[in-house]
């Protein structure tokens, strides 16, 4: 097993096909990340993210609605439902359509958005085990390992979109966290930063930390110590301000 991935890598084998990646991130993970060292192509992670976010997309259109979905958000905040709830029914409505029309291609076109996040966050991990720790992996191939190690994600998606078709409450439905993946979902009367904080312990998130610690250090050739320092310690660094933003904004 060793010496076919060796071989992979030198560039004097086929390595593997982009399904079998796509299925090792999620039962031998190793072998998908060390086969970025052959070659950083990350387009089927892409796809997989556009047909589940669109089908999403769809999704609540339909069984939700965008203004629905909107004015869910609104009560999420103290501060928002206060100033709407001081409108009149006109300003209401016209409110709730132009929210409604904003989340509607907001959410329709959340893979672009979550492919400049991916960029973002592959540049700071790349610069941080580069100048950090003297590593020499490519930016590229830190972008295939964030594209690979964010697979997970799209089981919330397909768990959304299951959820809705079964009969999910449009009025409960929260857009930014559909699933009960993490522990902010069941507590949905906490204060919106506690909301947050508890958030970031989400089983689908931390599992795609753990993978990306483990394609860290593959592509850059660190200690798991190392990359695991990297990015817990951006992971941290994330909370802290999200959580900061949104005590000052609610």
């Amino acid at each position: 097993m060793t010496d076919s991935v060796d071989v992979a890598v030198d560039g004097q084998g086929a390595g593997l096909s982009q399904v079998e990646r796509v299925v090792d991130t999620f039962v031998a993970p190793n072998k998908t990340f060390t086969d970025i060292l052959r070659s950083a192509s990350w387009w089927l992670p892409f796809v997989l993210m556009v047909v589940v976010t669109l089908a999403m997309a769809f999704v609540i259109d339909r069984q939700v609605g965008f203004e629905r979905a909107a004015e869910n958000q609104i009560h999420q905040s103290p501060k928002q439902e206060e100033s709407f709830s001081t409108l009149t029914e006109a300003q209401k409505a016209q409110q709730l359509r132009v929210a409604g029309a904003v989340t509607r291609y907001t959410t329709y076109l959340s893979f672009v958005i979550i492919l400049i996040f991916v960029a973002a966050a592959a540049l700071l991990y790349w610069a941080s085990v580069n100048f950090g720790f003297g590593a020499r992996t490519t930016y590229g191939q830190m972008f295939a390992v964030c594209m690979y190690a964010g697979l997970p994600r799209l089981l919330i998606g397909l768990l959304s979109i299951v959820t809705l078709l079964l009969g999910g409450s449009a009025e409960s439905f929260d857009l930014r966290n559909p699933v009960g993946t993490n522990l902010a979902y069941y507590m949905p009367d906490a204060a919106p930063w506690l909301k947050v904080f508890l958030s970031f312990f989400d089983i689908i998130g931390l599992w795609q930390l753990a993978l990306l610690i483990v394609g860290t250090a593959i592509v850059a050739k660190i200690s798991r110590g190392k990359a695991a320092t990297v990015i817990v310690g951006w992971w941290l660094v994330g909370m802290v301000v999200l959580v900061g933003i949104t005590a000052a904004t609610s």
